[in-house]
């Protein structure tokens, strides 16, 4: 039931994003043919209004553009004239997709490990190390860390293409990039529930029955140290899809993230509203999941509607 209800409240939250969204784009100064203003003549810049409806009331427009994407049409890209939102969302989505999923791998398959080690190491030069590691993840930016990782990798090293999205060698700076940044983040949470699982008392009942210490970490207290780590995927993930916007960018990938910039900047406001709802679906979704996998790990987790 709890479930259920959260995937009613679905529909209000799309339409109260897509309201939000589309006024305060139309609000915002400048509009889809500022830059052809120079070179079309203001007959030219009305026919184009009239066949885009931007010359409507915005109810009108708003109306029009919610009796379309019901339909699943979120109209023609006014800044990629030649095809429509969803057509642009299909082609980019797969590709933002799996970026996000691959620095999801990267920050939790270096960030849980790492935690994993400063927590039990952690008052020994390696468990300081380890400390320092993950601060220093969390303060460099994916902008600062993406330039920095072509430079040496791919420049001066020449292991790895500098940018692009052709082969798998392709996917892997972009990967580490916007993963790294966040396996700080993940060490931190996991360093500190191991903390606290370690006080509990079903780790001394276990080490007093003379179970070995690799067993109590990782059969008995893996499973409730990780937790904190499975509340912050669904914001990690939410943060890996929008920083991919920057990544993307940096790396010339034609994903979503290109799409979102580029028309946000052209004031292409279907794409941009299409590109906000979409996001805002993945979410919610992803917010669902994580729920779940909560549930799974920790019994004593009982969701009430």
């Amino acid at each position: 039931m709890y479930y259920f209800k959260r995937i009613l409240m679905l529909a209000p939250l799309l339409l109260l994003i897509s309201l939000i969204s589309f006024f305060l784009l139309h609000v915002a100064p400048g509009g889809p043919f500022d830059k052809d203003r120079k070179s079309a003549s203001p007959e030219i810049e009305r026919q184009l209004n009239a066949k885009y409806h931007l010359d409507e009331p915005l109810w009108r427009q708003y109306g029009r553009f919610l009796k379309g994407a019901v339909r699943g049409d979120l109209g023609p890209s006014l800044k990629y004239r030649n095809h429509t939102v969803a057509d642009l969302l299909l082609q980019g989505l797969p590709i933002s997709l799996l970026l996000g999923m691959l620095a999801f791998g990267v920050s939790a398959g270096i960030g849980i490990p790492l935690g994993f080690h400063n927590a039990l190491a952690r008052r020994s030069w390696r468990g300081h190390l380890g400390s320092l590691l993950a601060i220093s993840a969390v303060c460099i930016p994916v902008f600062v860390l993406g330039p920095l990782l072509v430079m040496v990798v791919a420049l001066y090293w020449r292991i790895l293409p500098p940018a692009l999205w052709e082969s798998p060698a392709h996917v892997i700076l972009p990967a580490l990039t916007l993963g790294l940044y966040y396996s700080g983040k993940v060490a931190g949470l996991m360093r500190e529930g191991m903390l606290k699982t370690r006080q509990a008392e079903f780790i001394t009942t276990a080490r007093a029955k003379g179970l070995p210490e690799w067993k109590i970490y990782l059969k008995h207290a893996m499973p409730l140290a990780i937790l904190p780590v499975v509340s912050y995927s669904g914001p990690l993930l939410a943060d890996l899809l929008t920083g991919s916007f920057v990544v993307e960018n940096l790396f010339q990938i034609p994903g979503i993230g290109v799409f979102m910039v580029n028309s946000s900047l052209n004031r292409d406001y279907p794409m941009v509203v299409g590109t906000v709802l979409l996001y805002a679906i993945l979410l919610m979704v992803l917010n669902l999941l994580v729920d779940w996998v909560y549930s799974r790990l920790d019994p004593r987790v009982q969701y009430q509607a």
